[in-house]
Order: structure tokens, then C-alpha cells, then sequence
């Protein structure tokens, strides 16, 4: 947990009364926003604290709710996080969780700028990666793909609960059909972590490649991921129809 000079054992010490080149908005004007810990950049975002406890105590308690891990704050929607800390509003709340989306993005953004090939399971999974972030659900996505393999369009077409999501093979040939995909790699996530695929995966995958080859249309991989990065390729097991 971050201990900061000044706070601790005190609820009510205000940024404005600490030594000022403590203060998160100063120690990034020299240090740069690098140098801030996730405390103080809450902190800033958050502005101030609630009644009897200052912003950066604030901020230590919610990430010590989170075992200390900002992915598990990013987890949570706007609803959860006003209704587990007393205090604060949709403001406050819309504004740190817009602020984690967005740096995920960013980290998105940086993969995929030159829009590279998507030749591998590998690769396929990192640029899909900030998709499946923090999902406490299922969903089915499909990553549509130009004949050269750069990536055309990523597109979910199912959403569902904790174990499992409901999958319309019409929908995923018409989404390909629609933005002229050559080629089409499918991903869904298993939010317990385990990355065997189930016979309801095996079936759904065979009536897809079933459904591509009818319109032309490769299924590359069937990719399934967890939330702790690894994931299972139908091709690299052989698996593939």
C-alpha cells in the first residue's frame, strides 16, 4: 500500500497541506506523470476527498479494497463503484473508470497503429488483448481480416453470463459478409480462467468453418482467452475443422 508523509493516521490531511513538491499535481510537472503511483493519479482525477477523509487516503483505501491491482478498480461499472464506496458520486466515478479505458485503449492503440499482419495465434491475441480486459462475462468476438491478413474490423456478436454465451452462426457469416472479409479468426474468453475448450465450443466452431466455407470464407483460428492473458488456439492444437 502507498504510505504518503503527512497521511497517514490522519483522515483529513489535505493535499494543499502537504510539503509541495509531495503534492501529485507538482510531482508530475517535474517529475513527470510517470513518477506518480496509481494513489495519486486516482487522486488527481478524483480532485477532492469526502467529508472526513482526504483524496489520497480515498484513494489508498479503494485500491487496497482491489488487492492493490488498478485491473480490478477498471473491473467494476460506474453502478458497482458508487455503490461500494459511500461518498462518492457518478462523477467522481465516470471520470477514474473513463480515464482506465482510455489508457487501455492507448495501450491498444500503440499494437495496432501500423496495423500489422495477423499471421499467428500470437499476434491475433495482443491485438485483441484490451477487448477481453477485466471482463467478469462471456463474449464471442470475431476479427475480420483482408486477404493479406491486416485486420479489417473486430466485432462482438454475443454477449452472455459467467459460463457461457449464446452464438447465431448467421450472424457472425453476415458480419463477415458485410465488410468483404477474407479470412476471420474467432475468440471468446472463459471467465474462470480455464482454457479447455467445451463440446459446445467444438460444435460451434465446426458449424462456423462449415458456415465460411459455403461463402468463401477462411476461419483461421477459434482463440480462447482468460483473463490472465493466456489463451488456447483451435490451430495450434490441431483442433481446427
Amino acid at each position: 500500500m502507498d504510505i504518503y508523509p503527512g497521511i497517514t493516521g490522519d483522515n483529513t490531511i489535505l493535499i494543499r497541506d502537504m510539503a509541495k513538491d509531495e503534492r501529485p499535481r507538482e510531482k508530475a510537472m517535474h517529475l513527470g506523470i510517470k513518477s506518480l503511483s496509481n494513489t495519486e493519479l486516482m487522486a488527481i482525477l478524483f480532485g477532492t476527498g469526502i467529508k472526513g477523509k482526504s483524496v489520497l487516503r480515498l484513494c489508498e483505501e479503494i485500491l487496497a479494497d482491489n488487492d492493490n491491482h488498478i485491473s480490478n478498480v477498471a473491473r467494476l461499472s460506474v453502478a458497482d463503484f458508487v455503490k461500494r464506496y459511500k461518498g462518492i458520486g457518478e462523477a467522481k466515478a465516470i471520470s477514474l473508470l473513463a480515464a482506465l479505458e482510455l489508457g487501455a485503449r492507448s495501450a491498444e492503440d500503440f499494437v495496432m497503429k501500423d496495423n500489422p499482419t495477423i499471421n499467428s495465434a500470437e499476434k491475433a491475441v495482443q491485438a485483441m488483448k484490451r477487448n477481453f480486459a477485466n471482463l467478469p462475462h462471456e463474449e464471442f468476438w470475431v476479427m475480420l481480416l483482408s486477404q493479406s491478413g491486416k485486420i479489417i474490423r473486430k466485432v462482438c456478436v454475443s454477449r452472455g453470463g459467467v459460463a457461457m454465451t449464446a452464438v447465431d452462426v448467421k450472424i457472425v457469416l453476415k458480419s463477415a459478409i458485410e465488410n468483404l472479409a477474407s479470412a476471420m479468426i474467432l475468440f471468446h474468453n472463459h471467465p474462470s480462467g480455464a482454457l479447455t475448450p467445451s463440446v459446445q465450443d467444438d460444435n460451434l466452431t465446426r458449424r462456423i468453418c462449415e458456415g465460411g466455407r459455403a461463402v468463401d470464407i477462411r476461419v483461421n483460428d477459434h482463440i480462447i482467452v482468460n483473463d490472465g492473458g493466456l489463451y488456447y488456439s483451435y490451430f495450434e492444437h490441431g483442433k481446427l475443422p
